[in-house]
């Protein structure tokens, strides 16, 4: 069964036809229509008997699906018709073969990926916190990047900045109460990488990668990478947050754990399998054999 999300990327999946060349393969689509729920329609294609279930669409919608998908531990297929397609990139699908994505189905490649939740929600890549948790609100945060999330943090707060109150214990067992941004991923992101920097070189580790920046004030802002398989925040209020570049509002403690394995991926097998910094290693670090997969014996 494949979900399409005809308005997601400003129609990508319509212009491709995915639908159409999906039936074609004797994969029943469904194309949503306003005010379907997703996430029921996807517990009804299980109920049905749908032996995998695909996603043609952006972030948000992947992780509805990749949830009915997981929790019956189903094949997932990400079919890239969204916007930036985040997900697509770090698990190594083809963003540029939409179509092409469908060969997952018949002929694909499966391994088992982690995937993340806070407070018993799923998520495929990262739920940010903070000057960005209210910046995803608004229509321009969808051509803001991830990496830029550190870059462009002391610029937006200035010393009078105000931001949501925060509270954090790092893995030095510091606290930072007057923070600017949390960012936790599904595995941890490669942000010193000079490729592929801001992408996720493996999504199997077992660890949610933990990024925190500190309000700037009269000292330089501190900040802080880490990773662990558990993160609390605290906070006195409802956190407004960016679950997969898709706006929501966290009841506290905000409590963020990984799954590992808990997601069985299939992608085609003319795609590349791996994140573009898995690919092409920092200095110092192993590539993967040619014609091997992360993940994979």
């Amino acid at each position: 069964m494949l979900f399409v999300n005809p308005k997601s990327g400003g129609g990508t999946a319509a212009r491709a036809r995915v639908a159409e060349r999906a039936r074609e393969r004797g994969i029943e689509a469904v194309i949503l229509a306003e005010g379907q729920s997703l996430a029921a329609l996807a517990q009804a294609a299980v109920a049905n008997g749908a032996d995998a279930l695909g996603m043609a669409g952006g972030d948000g919608s992947l992780a509805v699906v990749a949830a009915a998908a997981a929790a019956h531990d189903l094949p997932f297929v990400c079919v890239p018709a969204g916007t930036r397609n985040h997900f697509a990139l770090d698990v190594g699908v083809d963003r540029h073969d939409v179509a092409g994505a469908l060969e997952a189905f018949t002929d694909g490649a499966e391994r088992r990926i982690d995937v993340a939740e806070v407070n018993g929600r799923l998520f495929l890549n990262n739920v940010s916190l903070g000057v960005y948790g209210d910046a995803v609100r608004r229509p321009a945060y969808r051509d803001a990047k991830v990496r830029a999330l550190l870059e462009t943090a002391q610029e937006v707060l200035g010393p009078s900045g105000q931001a949501p109150a925060l509270r954090v214990i790092d893995d030095a067992g510091r606290e930072h109460s007057h923070l600017a941004v949390v960012l936790v991923s599904n595995n941890p992101y490669a942000l010193d990488h000079p490729v592929a920097r801001g992408t996720r070189p493996a999504l199997a580790t077992g660890q949610l990668g933990i990024v925190v920046l500190d309000m700037p004030g009269d000292r330089p802002p501190l900040g802080r990478a880490w990773t662990a398989p558990h993160l609390e925040v605290s906070a006195p209020a409802p956190v407004h947050a960016g679950v997969d570049g898709e706006p929501a509002d966290l009841s506290p403690p905000l409590r963020f754990a990984i799954r590992p394995a808990a997601l069985r991926v299939r992608i085609s097998s003319r795609h590349p399998g791996a994140s573009p910094s898995a690919r092409f290693p920092a200095p110092g670090t192993t590539a993967p054999r040619h014609g091997t997969r992360p993940g994979t014996p």
